[in-house]
């Protein structure tokens, strides 16, 4: 979902600022640019298996504010920032032509270790859930990609699951393709900012390449 339907960058470059706005605290260029770089680093260890959710909402703030000498109440500083996600909804432009043209050639799935009550608000929001067959997310599983238990989850509770048949759409290759290869299914890269260096597999700037992609395969 995230910076592949969704236009998560700027959803939690709006959803930042909008919410030390709130708590009357300065929020500058860089300081969201190094906040993102924690959280990059803090869901990593989640995908690893080094920590949680609940300790994620938290710790991404308290070390931001450590670095930075902001005085704030980091709980209620967290809690906002996570309500306000449902609130900011931001579909990349032609995300629903994308799944319309997805859904003539086979079923839709939603994967993702994104908190439910948000992920679930902004398929609602964007129109999207009338192309979706179903939707997988870690907090429900009880485990999150890229695991061994997630993949095979996917491949248990999807209906006549064949792996050659099946193609993952992610922009993350340390969650997405790394659950794609332990799925065994082909995997696309989704790269709308940018292409990571030295990346030598299948890969798609934006929604057109990747069907041009689908179809090839």
């Amino acid at each position: 979902m995230d910076d592949t339907l969704f236009d998560f960058r700027r959803t939690e470059e709006i959803n930042f600022c909008q919410t030390l706005a709130k708590f009357g605290i300065s929020a500058e260029k860089q300081a969201f640019e190094r906040f993102r770089d924690i959280n990059i680093g803090l869901w990593q260890e989640f995908e690893r298996g080094e920590t949680t959710k609940e300790q994620i909402k938290l710790m991404r703030f308290s070390k931001l504010f450590n670095e930075l000498g902001i005085i704030a109440d980091v709980p209620k500083v967290a809690y906002s920032y996570v309500e306000n996600f449902k609130e900011i909804c931001i579909p990349f432009d032609g995300a629903d032509a994308f799944l319309k043209e997805l859904l003539s050639l086979g079923k839709i799935y939603i994967v993702t270790n994104g908190n439910t009550d948000i992920q679930m608000r902004h398929l609602t929001d964007a129109g999207f859930l009338p192309f979706i067959e179903q939707t997988f997310i870690s907090d429900e599983i009880g485990s999150a990609k890229p695991s061994k238990e997630f993949a095979e989850h996917l491949k248990t509770h999807i209906e006549s699951f064949e792996s050659g048949r099946a193609v993952w759409i992610g922009d993350s290759l340390t969650s997405d393709k790394a659950c794609a290869e332990v799925a065994g299914v082909d995997f696309i890269l989704f790269a709308p900012h940018s292409i990571p260096q030295g990346y030598k597999g299948l890969c798609a700037s934006n929604f057109a390449e990747a069907l041009q992609i689908i179809k090839r395969i």
